[in-house]
Formats: C-alpha cells, structure tokens, sequence
C-alpha cells in the first residue's frame, strides 16, 4: 500500500515519546468519544499498522481499579493504575451516561482541581464535562457540550458557557468534547506534538477528506485562539509581531498602556500565565517550529526568538519540553526518517 518501514524495532524509537495520555474511563462511558479521539492517535504512533506505542502512549484508567463497560456494554480492563501524578500530556476523561458524572465523587472532583492545579491540560469526552464544571474549572469559561444536554448543563452551571456547534473547545486549561466529534481534537494534537507529516499519514489511513478536515480545522482553530479579553488580544497580537526582539515587558505595558499588574491580572484570568510566561512560551514554540523547519544554529534560532544566545534559549526550551533544542530536532528528523524513508 505504501513504503512505510514494517521492521523498525522499538529500540530504534526515540527514548522520550511527544505525547502521553492517561484515560480515566468513567463507567457507561460513551465508546465512540473515545475510539473517535484515539484512533487517529494510535496510527500516529508507530509506523504502518502495527500498532506499538512508539511515539505517542496511553494507558487505560478506572477510577477503582476495576474493569468499566462503556455504555454499548463493551467490558474494558484497565492497563494502569489510577494514577494522575504520572508524568502526562493530558489526562482524559471520558464520560457518556450522565447518571455516572451528574454528581461524581468529592475526591474525584478534587484530582481534577489538583490536575488543573499543576496546569496538566483536561480532556473532557462526553457527559465528563459536567465533572469539570462541578469541580469549578469551567467558571466564566466556554466549554462544547452536546445539544441534548445543554438545558441541564445551563441550569446547573448559570457561569459556565455552553456551546453545541463546536468539535471541541480549549478555555482555561480545559478541553470539551462532545459525543462523535474528538477526532477533530485527536488531528490538532497530532499537528501539535508530531507535526504536518504524520498528521498527513493519519489522514490517509483514516481515508479522512483532507479539503474537509482542512476547512474544519481552520474554525476549530480561531476558536482556540480567541481570548475574551480584548487587552489580551491585543498583547498577544503585539507579542507574535515581536517574537524575535528582545524586549523588556516595560515595552508591552507602555505599548498597551496598562501597568504591569493589570496585564499580568488579564493574562493570569485568559491564560493561566502572566503576560512574561505567555511571550516566553510563544517565543519557545516558535523556536521548536524553526528547529524543525531549517538548519540553522541554535544560536541563529536564540536570536530569531529573542533569547540572548544558545545557551538561554537550551536553558528554557528543556525545562518546557523536557529536552534541548538539539535532541529534539534530532528526534523529529529521526521520526520522519522512519516515517518517510525517501
């Protein structure tokens, strides 16, 4: 079918995958939430059809540590133990029946306010988005929610925002999923953790329209990236302008003429970052898109991202992603050399 190599071994893999996802599947939880978000995962993982957790992984998860039935009465045994503390990407939660999430557990609610807590980001599958706002994370916040739950949803949550015509939608830290519309999330994290190339593969295997995924895609997207907060619009909008200068903040306060902490207070309410932390994660994955797309030096890269040199740029891309800036264009070279051998 293709000339994707069948023989790779995992030895040959990187040693650190670009996603970890750990599942806590509610019982009754609905199945197709979570094939839909899944699946696109699993064929961007390995190479071919074989199925190894090479370059993403996941684990099931109970909330007792016993076998869960879907709402189908699918019996799935879990591959982990419960567990939020492990070193995640995202930790999903996959809801369906609402008699099991209308009111879940206090101490379920509270690992959920822990995990936002260490902004670990939140998937929500289904009727799980009724958690997350229970546990308060979803206050003065946007979440997607299905059309036959929305007048309940609505009456118990008078400060969340419900909205049903949306695949998915990502506010505060939380990310809400309907039923039968996650493989619009699963694309955008693939394009996010492993790049345009496999996303391309999974699309193929998939035999998913691409001219349709792409218009989808293109309004799912602006809907991400839409703030509220008009300041923050704007800040944002003059930081992605200036993302190779580096500039003190006094620059931003003066540009938006605000003080510090009031900008600070709208970033920290929009983003969960201050206005500092926000321009330096936009200027690291701008760098992590450069170390991908050319050959130049690390140091070359530093200046075009507004670190003063090399060295500043390693010291903050590891403590964000977890590897230098060398190792990780390594991996994704690697990972496309297996994927796209001529």
């Amino acid at each position: 079918m293709d000339n994707y190599p069948t023989h790779i071994n995992v030895q040959d893999a990187p040693l650190r995958p670009d996603i970890r996802i750990g599942l806590v599947l509610i019982n009754h939880f609905t199945l197709n939430c979570v094939s839909e978000l899944i699946e696109p995962i699993r064929f961007a993982a390995d190479i071919s059809f074989l199925s190894r957790q090479i370059f993403c992984q996941w684990e099931w998860m109970s909330c007792d540590n016993q076998p869960v039935t879907s709402s189908c009465g699918l019996h799935i045994v879990p591959t982990a133990e419960f567990n939020l503390l492990n070193n995640w990407d995202y930790v999903v939660f996959a809801g369906g029946l609402l008699d099991q999430t209308r009111d879940a557990p206090a101490w379920l609610l509270e690992a959920m306010r822990d995990l936002h807590a260490r902004r670990v980001p939140i998937i929500t599958l289904c009727s799980a988005t009724f958690m997350a706002a229970q546990a308060g994370l979803l206050e003065g916040k946007k979440c997607a929610i299905h059309f036959t739950t929305r007048d309940e949803f609505r009456e118990r949550f008078p400060n969340v925002s419900p909205v049903i015509d949306q695949t998915y939608i990502s506010d505060g830290g939380v990310i809400s999923s309907p039923v039968g519309t996650a493989r619009d999330l699963a694309m955008d994290i693939i394009l996010q953790h492993c790049g345009e190339l496999r996303a391309k593969k999974v699309q193929k295997y998939l035999l998913m329209d691409e001219g349709k995924r792409g218009q989808t895609r293109s309004r799912v997207s602006q809907t991400l990236k839409t703030y509220d907060d008009e300041l923050v619009q704007r800040t944002i909008a003059y930081m992605q302008q200036h993302l190779s200068s580096p500039e003190p903040l006094q620059t931003l306060t003066t540009a938006m003429q605000i003080n510090l902490r009031q900008l600070n207070q709208a970033f920290l309410h929009n983003t969960g970052d201050t206005a500092a932390v926000h321009w330096r994660k936009m200027r690291l994955e701008h760098a992590r898109k450069l170390m991908i797309a050319s050959n130049v030096s690390i140091n070359n890269v530093a200046k075009s991202c507004g670190f003063s040199d090399a060295s500043h740029l390693i010291t903050w891309f590891r403590k964000q992603y977890g590897e230098t800036p060398s190792d990780y264009r390594k991996r994704r070279r690697d990972v496309e050399r297996l994927i796209s051998p001529n």
